[in-house]
């Protein structure tokens, strides 16, 4: 369980670090877009400040997932992104459904061997 751990966590950091710099330094061009995807990417591109802070927040936690520290925040900190990005795969561009889903199960799986770390903050 221990190995099953450090893997996803790793790659988990991998995938979110790769693509926060990605996006934040624009290093591959934008491709063409048709129809909603078009949509919804020129609605997120009018609020100026929207993707340099969710690429930010990725690149954060996907640091703190790959150097193994605070990894409960982390997860809870993405969770809500990564529900989007499975989302957004499911709805809009399934191409890139695999990994949206590996990282939504991924999360899960982090949550749940950190579930104990969380019981301070779910009692009344």
């Amino acid at each position: 369980m221990k190995i099953a751990v450090i893997i996803v966590r790793l790659l988990m950091g991998l995938i979110f670090v790769a693509s926060a710099i990605v996006v934040l330094f624009k290093l591959v061009p934008v491709p063409p877009l048709e129809g909603d995807l078009k949509t919804f990417n020129e609605g997120i591109a009018a609020a100026k400040y929207f993707m340099p802070t969710l690429k930010s927040i990725e690149l954060i936690c996907g640091l703190a997932l790959i150097s193994g520290r605070f990894v409960p925040l982390a997860t809870v900190v993405l969770f809500p992104i990564t529900v989007n990005i499975f989302l957004f795969h499911a709805f809009l561009g399934p191409e890139g459904l695999p990994v949206a889903i590996f990282l939504l199960a991924g999360n899960l799986f982090l949550a749940y061997v950190n579930r104990k770390k969380y019981q301070p903050l779910l009692t009344a």
